[in-house]
């Protein structure tokens, strides 16, 4: 690393960035299982598994009042396709109910497989590094001291706003797992509504909006390859500029792209509401 105190900011912030980033790779790749050593996942089985019985006594319920709601007379319940009708929305509810764990992780793995499939030509966001442009860098260190104080103001408040960025982009990331664990802890609950023909819309839901987490993790993988792709681009750094005026337009770039990032990730869960209907 250069000993230029402006190039030190820069290449300091610019390599928090490439870290969050490559973190950001390994948490959307990481199954909610093997998250943390596994010991997060054993409080959210523990919580689950507390609320199967819970669930399975509000099926019952919903089994009733969709039958109390469904039939005028009990008459209706001794014709065979209503009676099998009710016994299969039973069965189904209960599986759902009792099974919810596993159903819950092979959606997860579909989208994980969504998101492989998108990422298959690409390679992993590990490999992808943001560095200072060397027209950029040969610029700072023709400049004297005087001139240098102003630029170190700059690229400080530059590497401080970058700085900030790759935290709440990490911090996004870090809010899907929650996500993600909450919605498995609590999941008895909403499928037990499907024991019911007028409740089964909650339970639908609950599966639709748990599907769109999921999938947030391939939007932000896509979000970051379009930024892989834009910071790849040569900086708008002229030879006539003043190094002032180029690390201004470099800072401007950089962070522009970041922002870019950061409000993809941010409103993530927004596309994948709005990909599922919801």
């Amino acid at each position: 690393m250069s000993d230029n105190w402006i190039v030190q900011n820069l290449t300091n912030a610019l390599n928090t960035w490439n870290s969050k980033l490559a973190e950001i790779w390994q948490l959307v790749t990481q199954s909610p299982e093997s998250f943390k050593g596994g010991n997060v996942w054993s409080v959210i089985k523990g919580i689950h598994g507390s609320l199967v019985a819970i669930g399975l006594a509000l099926l019952v319920l919903f089994f009733v009042m969709g039958i109390v709601k469904s039939t005028m007379n009990l008459t209706e319940l001794k014709r065979p396709e209503q009676a099998v009708r009710f016994f299969l929305r039973f069965v189904l509810a209960k599986t759902a109910v009792t099974y919810g764990m596993d159903i819950m992780m092979a959606i997860f793995k579909i989208c994980q497989g969504v998101m492989s499939a998108a990422t298959s030509k690409f390679g992993s966001l590990a490999s992808v590094t943001a560095s200072l442009p060397d027209a950029v860098q040969e610029k700072i260190l023709k400049v004297g001291f005087w001139e240098s104080i102003p630029l170190w103001a700059v690229t400080l408040l530059g590497s401080l706003f970058i700085t900030v960025l790759s935290f709440v982009m990490i911090l996004s990331i870090y809010g899907r797992f929650f996500r993600l664990y909450t919605y498995t802890a609590l999941a008895p609950i909403p499928l037990s509504t499907f024991g019911g023909e007028g409740t089964s819309s909650i339970g639908i839901h609950f599966l639709k909006s748990y599907a769109g987490v999921c999938l947030e993790g391939a939007v932000v993988v896509i979000a970051c390859m379009i930024f892989t792709a834009f910071s790849s681009s040569p900086p708008n750094v002229s030879d006539a500029m003043s190094p002032t005026n180029a690390v201004w337009a470099y800072i401007g770039e950089t962070i522009f792209s970041m922002l870019i990032l950061v409000g993809a990730i941010k409103m993530s869960d927004r596309v994948c509401k709005e990909m599922m209907g919801l």
